[in-house]
């Protein structure tokens, strides 16, 4: 309000001023006397100044008139001038509208609209850094593959953009199952940009499909120094690939660089079990009995496995059942209450000819885990005490359909492998196995149909049961040979063996007396 009254009294005043001035140049007598190619012009003192205040916007027109004229030349030339900041601006307010609707097309879903307002961005604003990203990521919306390799070749080109585009070639080659390629295209985004965790992982991963064990290594440890991965992580998948490693030079000669990569991976990580298990035949291929003893020990104490088991075994293979149960002790003693330790102890009681100690073993296994391997030694308890033949059928029916126990799973997919792999089969992700319980009954089974012989009434040099569900009974190989646990194997009351094909008979004739849920609940007692 107030500013608005000086206003008002300023505009009062210039007018006032003006007028009395108007007055006073009336009141003057005299004038101007004009004289100029035979002409003269006489003017008053009022009819004066209005001639000068003329002049002078006829001046200033005249100069702005040069000024506009001279930045046409400059416009024409091409020199930044008023003129063509007008236009840039014009275009950059068009471009950055279409850039603008274009993110909003693409956060919406709508590739094709998004491909499209990055194309007119760029003709307004010339900067394929940023429009490119939209028109790469706007046809990969659509499917237009050709389209969007095309903007990421465009980015390769600009110092800023390099590895965005290299990212995007190598993300395509991947889709389109191209890995050599993406393996290099990985390696240079790698170059680019090291501490991108996402880079690395892919690397890593592909690398370690490709078998490069000493470059996902060297990959593992970069990934280590730049903070992305813990310690302890990053030591046990460094014993992972250095195992990897030397499995594979191992495939082709046993020598001293393959003992040296085990020995090293069960130094890294001396709890990873296939780790332990190629560093104790390692120690075994030159004689070394006592280090591989102590690998096997130190890898039980941090997980009883049925693998670790089979190696401590073949420390001494010629030895009877009665020192094998006697060696086996210290491994039974570290882990006494772990299910593997008492199946494991009932095997070798089995092979030992101590039937009663060994159903002492197993203690409450039978309720409270009765896995396929557990109801198949408890046949093979019941065998060697002399059970009816329709006692191990039963348990031997209950096995067939009886929970697998541990396997090799994938955590990433739950993949069922028979085997330890350093990369998923399935889901290719790596170091992801773990010996642990499947989510769902898997079909894939482990190795090792040793006991089976013992349970169905084999002999010395009897062939492995044909039936395939006996085969898959037992689901982890027993640290006892085979043949030596068959020959041991007393034979039922009635002095007649259990043959394979008895143990499917469906002729009601050739069934003994008791059903089969009696002798089911027999072998439960």
């Amino acid at each position: 309000m107030l500013l608005s009254l000086i206003k008002i009294l300023v505009f009062v005043a210039a007018v006032a001023g003006l007028t009395w001035a108007a007055a006073r140049l009336t009141d003057v007598t005299g004038g101007a006397e004009i004289a100029m190619a035979g002409y003269e012009v006489t003017l008053g003192p009022l009819q004066l100044v209005l001639a000068i205040a003329l002049l002078a916007l006829l001046g200033w027109l005249v100069f702005k008139a040069l000024g506009l004229t001279l930045a046409l030349v400059n416009f024409v030339n091409g020199d930044d001038t008023a003129l063509s900041r007008w236009f840039s601006r014009s275009r950059e307010r068009k471009g950055y509208k279409a850039l603008g609707e274009g993110l909003i097309a693409l956060a919406s879903g709508e590739g094709d609209t998004a491909v499209a307002k990055g194309r007119r961005a760029e003709r307004y604003l010339r900067r394929p850094e940023i429009t490119s990203i939209l028109v790469a990521q706007g046809a990969e919306l659509t499917g237009d593959h050709k389209t969007a390799e095309s903007a990421y070749r465009t980015l390769v080109q600009i110092d800023r953009t390099r590895f965005v585009g290299v990212r995007g070639l190598m993300r395509q080659r991947l889709a389109e199952g191209d890995t050599a390629t993406a393996m290099a295209l990985a390696r240079k985004a790698f170059e680019l940009k090291p501490r991108h965790v996402e880079t690395q992982d892919t690397l890593l991963r592909l690398q370690a499909e490709a078998h490069d064990w000493s470059g996902a290594r060297a990959t593992l440890d970069a990934k280590r120094r730049s903070g992305a991965l813990p310690r302890n992580v990053a030591r046990r998948r460094d014993a992972v690939l250095a195992l990897s490693e030397a499995r594979d030079v191992m495939d082709d000669t046993l020598d001293i660089e393959a003992r040296e990569k085990a020995i090293e991976a069960n130094r890294l990580s001396p709890d990873l079990i296939p780790a332990a298990v190629l560093a104790a035949r390692s120690y075994l291929a030159v004689g070394n009995t006592r280090y591989a003893t102590r690998v096997i020990r130190k890898a039980w104490e941090a997980e009883p496995h049925p693998d670790l088991a089979q190696v401590f075994a073949e420390i001494a293979p010629e030895e009877d059942a009665q020192a094998r149960l006697k060696r086996f002790s210290t491994l039974i003693k570290a882990r006494a209450d772990h299910p593997e330790t008492r199946m494991l102890e009932a095997e070798l009681l089995i092979a030992a000819e101590q039937f009663n100690e060994a159903r002492r073993a197993l203690g409450d296994l039978v309720d409270t885990d009765p896995t396929a391997r557990v109801l198949t030694l408890m046949a093979a308890i019941e065998r060697g005490r002399g059970a009816d033949d329709a006692v191990v059928r039963g348990w031997l029916t209950r096995a067939l359909t009886a929970p697998r126990g541990p396997q090799w799973v994938c955590e990433n997919c739950h993949n069922v492998h028979p085997h330890w792999e350093p990369v998923c089969s399935n889901c290719h992700a790596f170091d992801t196995l773990g010996w642990t319980r499947p989510t769902e009954s898997g079909t894939t089974l482990p190795r090792g149909t040793e006991m089976l012989p013992l349970i169905v009434g084999g002999g010395v040099g009897r062939a492995e049961p044909s039936v395939p569900a006996l085969r898959d009974a037992a689901p982890t190989a027993s640290p006892l040979p085979a043949h030596e646990a068959a020959a041991k194997a007393p034979e039922p009351a009635n002095g007649k063996p259990v043959d394979e094909a008895e143990i499917v008979e469906t002729d009601p004739s050739a069934r003994p007396e008791k059903t089969e849920a009696d002798a089911m609940a027999e072998g439960r007692k």
